[in-house]
């Protein structure tokens, strides 16, 4: 997987300009091929080592370059910048957004993650608005219910403004969840659990049979085989991964 030029066009000034050496040394390997190669790790789920030589700077280049990024917070700086001009395009729908979380099986030695009856994992959790466009990421620990992880996707949001209804499953039936909502000027729409009062009426339910939109999100983001397997030990590696992927998807939208 490499960047066309319209998306690097897009990309290129939003990366962090190198720092000058002062000494002499090998020069500096350029951007574009570092984030190719990184984007090919990405897509295949293949690890560093086996990136094919001669095509892409070596896996100690690409490594290292990603890591630097992901330290310095570049992916969520990106992703804001791009969720800016998403918003400038008028791509963006607020009227309503759907909530969601899937499972990503980690690897032995992997950094916070939890044990489920799928397995040791990380939980992704997605917040996408009326088109199916990623607003908002968190992972975490794969153990904790999506009903509680709400507030940490919200904090996650690539820009600043919050939807006027939120839509998700069963798991996020919650009074407290609705109360809290309510404070952000969000109307928490969900289907009511069985053991639960009714509070949601037909109307607004209809919304939810547009729920196909964030998991056709999910499933976009899933084909990134990085993201549905985790092999980083570092949690904040892994979030760079899901970070990144979310990058691609929306400069897709931008660049055509």
């Amino acid at each position: 997987m490499r960047l066309n030029d319209n998306q690097w066009a897009v990309l290129a000034p939003l990366l962090p300009q190198p720092v000058k050496r002062t000494k002499r040394g090998r020069p500096r390997c350029p951007d574009r091929e570092v984030l190719d190669g990184s984007l090919w790790i990405l897509r295949t789920g293949a690890q560093w080592n086996a990136l094919p030589k001669g095509e892409y700077p070596s896996k100690t280049t690409c490594h290292v370059r990603f890591q630097e990024w992901t330290e310095q917070g570049v992916f969520p700086a990106v992703l804001a910048a791009l969720y800016e001009m998403i918003e400038e395009l008028q791509l963006l729908d607020l009227r309503e957004a759907f909530i969601d979380g899937t499972f990503s099986a980690a690897k032995k030695g992997a950094q916070m993650f939890g044990p489920t009856k799928k397995g040791k994992g990380t939980k992704i959790m997605i917040m996408v608005d009326a088109n199916g466009v990623p607003l908002a990421v968190h992972t975490c620990s794969a153990r904790p219910a999506e009903v509680k992880l709400v507030h940490d996707t919200l904090d996650g949001s690539f820009g600043m403004d919050f939807p006027k209804r939120l839509i998700g499953d069963q798991a996020y039936d919650s009074d407290g969840l609705d109360a809290e909502l309510a404070t952000f000027g969000i109307s928490m729409i969900a289907p009511n659990r069985r053991n639960r009062r009714k509070t949601q009426d037909g109307r607004p339910l209809r919304r939810y049979k547009r729920r196909w939109k964030v998991e056709r999100t999910i499933a976009w983001l899933q084909s990134f085989r990085r993201v549905r397997t985790r092999d980083e030990i570092k949690a904040q590696n892994f979030l760079g991964m899901v970070l990144l992927a979310c990058s691609i998807i929306l400069l897709r939208l931008i660049s055509g």
